[in-house]
């Protein structure tokens, strides 16, 4: 038994089965004299929903792994070269992969037996916008052993100084002597289509991080909702095997009284026998002896 075959099979658990089988491995551990691995499997944390949904994912449809990471290193590259024409088309897969990826994850969730709501689905989805945008963010992803959903909010940052001006973009090439005329003015043209292009970029990727922003309010929320329906569950439950106790109880106590009835009637009949029995020996202690035939004194 070594750490990463416990975690591999935990983290294929449904959440609230999580607990009691670490808990049985980190006793395995032990009880084998292997004190760190179980201090390791002890210290393994139990996913959040969302984080189990994207697992989910990961282990069921393991070729939708190579496709996203696959994307995500063409998206990182175009940003990087600022290719507007190669940012759109893969813009529009990005959106197609994501959703249909977190509708297929959700699929999966009910099909598990564990139905989830349209805000872990968002959470999912925020973990593929976070395994697009950064290749370590994708590889942790890419485990199957997430914790807690991954944050969507660091976008593409090589290229966001070139989108946003932080870096200037390059000058220009002045015409050379000569060439001021049709030439020069299709250079301007050129020029000025490109500066409207790295603005439409500009725009797209605030309205991006608009929109990665509204997600982490969204997940944080349905993480809230999650939390306090755990909590409900949780009380429920105890509130449940407390009236089963009650119940079994209360089934305990008259079985009790029960006995103790019949105890009191065997008592009471033995107690019946028990002076009859006296009353008969006592009868038989006071009747008169009388004497043997042919055993009388002669003269």
């Amino acid at each position: 038994m070594d750490l990463d075959a416990v975690a591999d099979e935990l983290y294929g658990l449904r959440p609230e089965e999580f607990v009691a089988a670490r808990d049985r491995r980190a006793r395995d551990a032990r009880e084998a004299g292997d004190q760190a691995l179980a201090k390791e499997i002890g210290g393994l944390r139990r996913p959040s929903l969302a984080a189990w949904v994207s697992n989910l994912l990961v282990r069921r449809q393991p070729e939708e792994v190579r496709t996203l990471l696959g994307l995500g290193e063409e998206l990182r590259r175009a940003h990087r070269e600022l290719d507007g024409p190669q940012l759109r088309r893969l813009g529009r897969r990005q959106n197609e992969v994501i959703g249909a990826l977190g509708r297929q994850a959700r699929q999966l969730a009910a099909q598990a037996g564990h139905p989830v709501g349209e805000g872990v689905q968002r959470e999912v989805e925020g973990t593929l916008h976070a395994a697009l945008a950064d290749p370590d963010a994708g590889r942790e992803w890419a485990t199957g052993r997430l914790v807690k959903p991954l944050s969507s909010m660091a976008g593409f940052p090589t290229a966001d100084e070139a989108l946003l001006g932080r870096r200037p973009p390059p000058a220009p090439e002045k015409p050379a002597r000569g060439e001021g005329g049709p030439g020069g003015k299709v250079r301007k043209d050129k020029a000025r289509e490109d500066e409207e292009e790295r603005r439409r970029l500009a725009e797209a990727r605030e309205a991006e991080r608009e929109l990665r922003a509204r997600e982490e309010e969204a997940g944080a929320a349905a993480r809230a909702a999650e939390e306090a329906g755990a909590r409900l569950n949780d009380a429920e439950a105890r509130v449940r095997e407390l009236r089963q106790r009650l119940r079994d109880a209360a089934e305990e106590q008259q079985r009790a009284r029960t006995a103790q009835r019949n105890a009191r009637d065997r008592e009471r009949q033995a107690d019946r026998a028990l002076r009859k029995a006296r009353h008969r020996a006592e009868k038989a202690t006071a009747r008169p002896q009388r004497p043997a035939a042919g055993t009388g004194s002669r003269r």
